[in-house]
């Protein structure tokens, strides 16, 4: 018993989880994805909603700012729209060819081992997609996105009362900017959600984001945090990688559990071939 006892400390990792943001995250900036996406989202704001050509950059961004996807902030201004209307214009015309298979990360995803789960605020279709791109599909456990946090999404505003769902319920935020029905990041119901759905201990788990305000609540819920895209740390941040493909220089810990089991099995073997010729 003792030596087994042993044995299940020596594989004690002190993390068992990695959450990773997609956009941005999974791939560079410098992809042209996101330029695409905020040039859509103009253009929808524009054709669709009708909102002032002149005002449409600005506004975009402030709600962006403001609410984590600039779609939530417009919900929360009152503009009515279809969420799938939306994703579609936005992510359905995405020149996808600019992202490229990425084997030297699918290789250092499939070695780590611990739970990978994928947390976006992008849509379903979107993750897939992208994901499929890059040739990473099938390294994560779970996808979290715009639906699996939206699941009623097809409605409006909750039922008068129901706060629950709304954004920004459990942060700190200015009082005189209305509510969004869309649960999403940097909100922290929207982490706590994801908590419960993918059963997540955060203080066993490693958030991998390219956003700050991101890092900051996750930093705040207990999860040890990842910036990705620079390496400037500050407040907040536990690590910064200016590429998700430093992960093992920056964090070799998270394959110690792999390590220590190929050391424990080894000794094991070695004390069990001793014992036998004794």
């Amino acid at each position: 018993m003792e030596n087994k006892d042993q044995y299940e400390q020596a594989l004690e990792s002190k993390h068992d989880c990695l959450l990773f943001d997609l956009d941005d995250t999974l791939y560079p900036f410098t992809s042209g994805i996101s330029a695409q996406v905020t040039k859509n989202i103009q253009e929808y704001m524009l054709q669709k909603l009708g909102i002032e050509e002149s005002k449409v950059p600005e506004l975009c961004l402030s709600l962006y700012k403001n609410y984590g996807t600039t779609m939530a902030g417009l919900k929360a201004m009152g503009y009515d729209f279809d969420y799938d209307d939306f994703h579609s214009f936005v992510h359905g015309r995405l020149p996808y060819n600019l992202l490229k298979p990425d084997p030297v990360l699918r290789a250092l995803l499939l070695s780590v081992p611990l739970r990978k789960v994928i947390f976006t605020n992008a849509d379903e279709a979107h993750a897939a997609r992208a994901l499929s791109r890059l040739g990473l599909e099938d390294c994560f456990q779970e996808i979290i996105c715009f639906e699996t946090l939206n699941p009623n999404h097809k409605s409006n505003m909750p039922a008068d009362g129901d706060e629950t769902e709304l954004g920004q319920s459990s942060i700190d935020v200015d009082p005189s900017v209305p509510r969004t029905p869309v649960v999403c990041k940097p909100f922290e119901n929207a982490f706590e959600k994801v908590f419960k759905m993918a059963k997540i201990n955060p203080q066993r788990t490693v958030f991998f984001d390219d956003s700050i305000r991101n890092i900051q609540t996750g930093k705040r819920l207990g999860l040890t945090t990842v910036l990705v895209g620079s390496s400037h740390r500050i407040a907040g941040v536990d690590h910064a990688l200016e590429s998700i493909h430093n992960i093992k220089e920056a964090l070799p810990e998270l394959w110690e559990a792999e390590e220590k089991s190929e050391s424990v099995r080894y000794s094991r073997k070695i004390a069990i071939e001793t014992s036998v010729q004794a």
